[in-house]
């Protein structure tokens, strides 16, 4: 337990430093926005020093501006998930501060892609391990867990919103990059951490009744369990079937780890779910 408590804590913090990197080394000196909160802040901070004569630096508006997403977390979707957010988004204010802004390239277009790469192996990372960089996916955690509404078309709204404000403020070429750095970003992240709505996972199981009392107290979802029997031992064994959101798969990665190391688990996108999904209200 406390070995995979300290892994987190080192993703964690490797996770806010490339994010860190990404954005004060490549995306912020050739003014490429990133996604989500992070992209509203560089906008606000572009914005107070432009046209008032106030100025407020990155991370610390990127701080302020998850206080109440993290409270809404706390609240609706789990301390310890919440916890590991918020000690993300400290960690990127932390050195966003520390890290001094620098262009390492005056090609926008460099900027924009290795910005965005960096940036997503580090929120990439984060979210693997049961994490997140706060913002748009506690919200996103939260709607998943009471509604069971798509997140696609909010964090598709909040992109549009921040593309078109940068063209509007400093160029369609400025907007133009941002699009290229949210690509990029956007399928760095895909290939470490799974962007699908909706997961099957199916896990054949020596230890049955153990798994799912486990599963049954930690997330909440129904099984469909099947028997099973292996082709060359002849062994019966139990298959469950369990629909869960992206969001719940590192739990649900912890609990077969724990009841039984030695499960097969087969983990697949579900590309629709009819009938009854169980979920919070």
């Amino acid at each position: 337990m406390v070995l995979t408590e300290s892994k987190k804590v080192i993703v964690v913090i490797l996770g806010a430093l490339l994010n860190a990197i990404g954005l004060n080394l490549f995306l912020i000196p050739a003014n490429v926005y990133a996604s989500g909160f992070t992209g509203i802040a560089q906008l606000i901070s572009s914005l107070l020093q432009d046209y008032t004569p106030f100025s407020i630096s990155l991370g610390i508006l990127l701080f302020l501006l998850n206080i109440p997403v993290t409270i809404l977390g706390w609240l609706k979707v789990g301390k310890s998930f919440t916890f590991y957010s918020f000690l993300s988004v400290a960690l990127t204010t932390l050195f966003l501060e520390l890290i001094p802004i620098h262009s390492v390239s005056p090609d926008i277009l460099l900027n924009a892609v290795f910005g965005g790469v960096i940036s997503a192996i580090g929120i990439g990372f984060t979210l693997k391990y049961g994490a997140s960089t706060g913002g748009i996916d506690i919200i996103a955690m939260v709607l998943s867990r009471m509604k069971d509404k798509p997140v696609g078309p909010y964090i598709f709204i909040l992109n549009g919103i921040i593309i078109t404000a940068a063209g509007m403020l400093y160029g369609w070429e400025k907007a133009l990059y941002t699009l290229v750095a949210l690509y990029a970003s956007t399928r760095v992240i895909d290939a470490i951490h799974t962007r699908h709505e909706k997961l099957t996972a199916m896990i054949i199981t020596r230890k049955g009744d153990e798994l799912k009392e486990a599963i049954h107290a930690r997330l909440v979802r129904g099984i469909t369990i099947v028997p099973a029997k292996g082709a060359f031992t002849n062994e019966t064994k139990d298959m469950f079937m369990i629909v869960i959101t992206r969001y719940e798969m590192y739990e649900l990665e912890k609990i077969i780890k724990e009841v039984d190391p030695n499960a097969f688990t087969n983990i697949v996108q579900s590309t629709g779910v009819f009938g009854f999904f169980r979920r919070e209200t």
